[in-house]
């Protein structure tokens, strides 16, 4: 027999979800015929899995180890608990610029992946969980139905500012706020041309995976999905062997992958430095100031002023801002270019 007690991150949610995520490979039919021979209970009562859990509420599985073992219900991987250690110690260094119980606001640098691309990569996500057993805020043994998790990704090369939800509430919560569009994403970014007026820019984008790359368009079309990004433009300047240069803050209304580089090069204003989209030869210029890929900063992320009622513990956050430091290599432009403004 095993006992599992009920903790914050797994209640709220139903009985046959949990234990689906504790015995991976045991099909679904098999929890309703075991709680149906009362093999599980909850409570020391019989239970039919629609039960909202609690925390604190006791789950009894009457099952040898050898059939647990068979569903996939051990208590971690160790291979996994040593990727997360790993990923601590040898990722470039990730500044928190926010944390409580249940948030994480990380700061990205260039070269980290948000998420898995594949099997042995080491990523922000492993460093959050390797974080937070280091700080003993997390049991390794509970990861087998709750791993805290990245909400918004950043591209590899991409720099700034990335949610993380710590506990299950706190995951629901950063998941809401981005489904409905309630937070404010700004970035900053340095692109090729003089952009002298704020302005809104529409459009549709359609991304070829195997190329790893996006097309926007200025109509409709099959396949394509619709973008807008509005423009604040901080200053212009002229970088040498570049040409003008200029400094923008844009929001993020449309979350698509590469929106923003995709769409400056669409209108004639690559980002500099940006290998896939961007200019070759200005991109080569300007590696001397250590613009290596493309120039670009998820600078800002501001809380909306009203929290959705359903999440009122987070009221907390409203109106609150987070700020990420701009790039040592962007501010490097900045200075080559007589821009540079008082940053942190």
């Amino acid at each position: 027999m095993q006992t599992l007690i009920i903790g914050p991150n797994e209640a709220g949610q139903r009985l046959d979800k949990f234990l689906v995520k504790y015995m991976k490979r045991a099909p679904v039919s098999f929890f309703y015929r075991m709680m149906r021979k009362k093999n599980i209970v909850l409570n020391g009562k019989r239970c039919e899995g629609q039960e909202k859990l609690k925390e604190g509420d006791e789950i009894r599985l009457f099952f040898s180890r050898e059939t647990l073992e068979k569903f996939g219900a051990i208590p971690f991987d160790e291979a996994a608990l040593s990727e997360y250690e790993k990923a601590l110690r040898t990722l470039p260094p990730i500044c928190v610029l926010y944390e409580d119980a249940d948030i994480l606001a990380a700061h990205k640098p260039s070269g980290v992946l948000s998420q898995k691309a594949s099997l042995q990569d080491l990523t922000l996500n492993e460093w959050l969980t390797g974080y937070l057993i280091a700080k003993k805020e997390l049991d390794p043994v509970s990861l087998s139905t709750f791993k805290p998790s990245v909400c918004n990704r950043l591209d590899r090369n991409t720099e700034g500012i990335v949610l993380c939800g710590k506990s299950l509430e706190g995951l629901q919560f950063l998941t809401e706020l981005i489904r409905s569009r309630l937070l404010h994403k700004r970035y900053r970014f340095l692109a090729l041309g003089e952009l002298t007026d704020s302005c809104i820019l529409t459009g549709w984008i359609a991304k070829d995976s195997q190329k790893n790359r996006a097309s926007v368009y200025d109509a409709p079309c099959p396949g394509a999905l619709p973008i807008r990004t509005d423009l604040r433009p901080i200053g212009t300047f002229s970088l040498p062997g570049c040409g003008r240069v200029t400094d923008v803050e844009a929001e993020l209304v449309t979350g698509k992958s590469h929106q923003i580089r995709a769409q400056l090069s669409h209108i004639g204003h690559p980002l500099l430095g940006d290998p896939k989209y961007g200019d070759p030869k200005a991109n080569a210029v300007c590696r001397q100031w250590g613009i290596s890929c493309q120039a670009l900063c998820a600078r800002q992320v501001i809380f909306p002023e009203q929290i959705p009622e359903a999440y009122k513990k987070f009221s907390y956050l409203a109106g609150h801002a987070l700020t990420a430091p701009l790039p040592k290599s962007y501010r490097a432009v900045l200075t080559a270019g007589g821009a540079l403004q008082k940053e942190k």
